[in-house]
């Protein structure tokens, strides 16, 4: 293999990061984008916050709101943002629950999502859409579709004088595709449409700063910025933070936003507090270094599959640590289907990965991070070359 472009030769392991996971070295874990892997100094920082909870939980959670508010202006400036326009939030399904409940919708309004949007994010707009009586429009992108230009043309042809909203993936999490491009969000922007980025996969994968040009973003910190679960983030544009109300109400709401969405009561705040200890594992590392072996692995990952299995590998964008390849029809079409591939997987060869229905053949998702090494892609590769047949 040594002839390959180096796009796909698999790349050292990073120095550093030899015991840094508490993973089971018994499984084969290639489906960190789905809940990630935590460093043990960073599960250590939260037990210990655990236990300071525990020992006085009054005081606690009376210098709780100053503790939230400094790794709030912390993973701000890691995000290249402004400290006001960030709320700690649980995961993306909470953020997208608050945009949707503070965006006005009309009846007759036309909403935008596209057939790789995450399933209950879309679900959550279409069940918005329908109780206000405004009109779903999906945009059907072909999973051979050419990145940048193509995908963003294809999106504002879906755009008519009634639309109002677009809610589209920073990185689809089924594909691997970047949509919600700057160059996008400024044209919609341009024709008055407000835009809603499920950004789920993009802190700690992407080096960019949170595009300006979104009304509501949102990613969660557990999969690649290596937070505990369960922290995510919520960041609006200034116009928006006056508007914010949050779905619950609770003592804090009386400060407005952001403190109003963050504030739960009783919720276990430790793996917010211990967050910023993941961008210290990273920053340690070097965030450029971690991208680029990651990079390089997912691609090395999904070309050994595509060799062995016969499976084509789809376009993706540049930069990802997830590849995408496209299983054969009547393979993972449908949920159960896909269940039963990863339970397979699991069953016979210890393989987590992951399998997402598609009409025609579903697609199958190859992960990398700092943990997994060359030689777990062979496995996945000739466990699925045995049950495709």
């Amino acid at each position: 293999m040594t002839d390959r472009p180096w796009t796909v030769l698999p790349p050292e392991p990073l120095a550093g990061t030899e015991g840094l996971f508490s993973l089971d070295p018994a499984v084969v874990h290639l489906n960190h984008g789905s809940f990630g892997a935590v460093p043990v100094p960073v599960q250590q920082l939260q037990r210990r916050l655990y236990e300071e909870q525990e020992a006085d939980p009054d005081g606690f959670f009376a210098d709780l709101p100053g503790r939230v508010a400094a790794a709030r202006a912390r993973l701000a400036t890691a995000l290249g943002t402004e400290p006001e326009l960030l709320a700690l939030v649980p995961n993306v399904t909470d953020a997208i629950a608050v945009a949707l409940a503070n965006v006005p919708l009309a009846a007759g309004d036309h909403v935008l999502v596209t057939d790789h949007g995450y399933g209950t994010v879309n679900e959550a707009v279409r069940r918005r859409a329908e109780e206000v009586g405004a009109e779903l429009r999906t945009v059907r992108l072909p999973l051979d579709l050419p990145d940048g230009d193509a995908v963003r043309e294809a999106v504002l042809a879906e755009v008519t004088d009634r639309t109002v909203l677009a809610v589209l993936d920073g990185i689809t999490s089924s594909t691997a595709r970047r949509i919600a491009t700057p160059e996008l969000l400024r044209a919609l922007r341009a024709g008055g449409v407000t835009t809603v980025v499920d950004a789920a996969h993009e802190p700690g994968m992407l080096a960019g700063p949170v595009p300006v040009e979104a009304d509501f973003w949102f990613g969660n910190l557990h999969k690649w910025a290596f937070a505990p679960r369960a922290t995510g983030v919520l960041v609006v544009r200034p116009e928006w933070v006056g508007k914010i109300r949050p779905l619950l109400l609770s003592w804090e709401d009386h400060q407005g936003y952001p403190a109003s969405v963050e504030w739960r009561g009783t919720l276990d705040y430790t793996p917010w507090l211990a967050a910023p200890a993941g961008l210290d594992v990273l920053d340690g590392l070097g965030p450029g270094l971690v991208r680029e072996h990651n990079e390089r692995l997912a691609a090395y990952g999904a070309a050994l599959v595509a060799e062995r299995t016969g499976l084509a590998a789809l376009p993706t964008s540049a930069g990802l640590s997830m590849r995408v390849l496209r299983l054969p029809p009547a393979v993972a079409e449908t949920q159960p289907q896909a269940q039963e591939l990863m339970a397979a997987m699991w069953r016979r060869h210890a393989v987590r990965t992951v399998a997402r229905p598609w009409p025609g053949g579903g697609v199958l998702r190859v992960c990398a991070q700092l943990y997994n090494r060359a030689p777990e892609y062979g496995v996945l590769a000739d466990g699925l070359a045995e049950l495709l047949g």
